[in-house]
């Protein structure tokens, strides 16, 4: 990539805005006068415009659209869409593209934008990046927007961190997301689990193991703590609970799952080793001669 065309792309959303030029809007065809502020702000027909086909995002929310759309009926557009002329009388959403169907709803008959010259790539990365500025997107929607902005852009994961804000770590800890069983990715998606809940499940190489964990995590609603706590056990083998690595992930989903259930019985940490041979122990600590009568109670014995 030519040093010309990084400072292009580099510049950001800011000095994207600000170097907004206005069309030739006689030669178009438009059928409404451009404003000629400083900015380039122009009102453009809104059956003159298209939608992004690099958009990344797909859904919108059709509840939140709709309030936007009945506050823009009330206080117009605040923040004009920006777009591109890709031929006499026709633009394209470089971003913008919830207000603008937000103001198809509302009624509007023009849109106030930005107008200017970009290419198929920018406008890819310009639609990418002003999506990751958005606090509503999960994390595997953010991530998916870090892949693509590298794998189509061309961007190292340090640009990318310097384009967007954020340092190498955090982008690769996105990136890494996308490694997981679909199943979980889903759940990240849907929020039915954490982004700390998905980052503790990707330390487990095995995928079989990541999703026993992923059910595990829905069925008793565990923290984020401890899920590590689970992986750590799972990663270093430490005590009898460590033992459990070596099984089939199911079986040893079960054991876990049991061992939790005697603790609870037994008002104790109950520790369960098996090996692939049945064989095993199971292990209720105390810790005084009352808690040993206590437990004897519960055993009946």
């Amino acid at each position: 990539m030519s040093q010309k065309r990084k400072n292009a792309l580099g510049r950001g959303l800011g000095a994207l805005l600000e170097d907004s030029k206005a069309v030739n809007f006689s030669k178009a065809g438009i059928d409404a006068e451009p404003l000629n502020t400083p900015m380039g702000i122009n009102e453009i027909a809104v059956d003159q415009i298209e939608v992004n086909p690099f958009q990344p995002r797909t859904d919108f929310d059709p509840v939140a659209l709709q309030e936007l759309a009945d506050s823009i009926k009330v206080q117009g557009i605040i923040q004009p869409i920006t777009l591109r002329e890709v031929e006499a009388g026709r633009f394209q959403i470089i971003s913008g593209e919830r207000r603008y169907q937000a103001a198809q709803l509302a009624g509007l008959k023009h849109i106030t934008s930005y107008i200017r010259q970009a290419n198929d790539q920018q406008m890819l990365e310009m639609a990418l990046i002003e999506n990751i500025q958005r606090e509503d997107l999960n994390a595997i929607e953010i991530a998916l927007c870090y892949q693509r902005l590298v794998a189509e852009c061309g961007l190292k994961q340090e640009e990318l961190g310097s384009r967007i804000g954020k340092n190498r770590t955090t982008v690769n800890n996105y990136m890494r997301l996308l490694k997981l069983p679909p199943e979980v990715q889903v759940a990240v998606r849907d929020r039915k689990i954490s982004m700390g809940h998905a980052r503790a499940i990707i330390n487990i190489d095995n995928i079989d193991l990541q999703l026993s964990i992923f059910k595990k995590i829905i069925a008793e609603d565990l923290s984020v703590r401890k899920v590590e706590q689970l992986v750590r056990e799972l990663a270093n083998g430490k005590g009898a609970e460590g033992k459990a690595k070596s099984l089939d992930p199911e079986r040893a989903y079960q054991i876990k799952r049991i061992q939790s259930r005697l603790s609870s019985h037994f008002g104790t940490k109950v520790a369960i080793a098996s090996d692939d041979k049945d064989k095993g122990f199971i292990k209720i600590p105390f810790v005084s001669a009352e808690d040993f009568n206590r437990i004897m109670d519960i055993l009946d014995l």
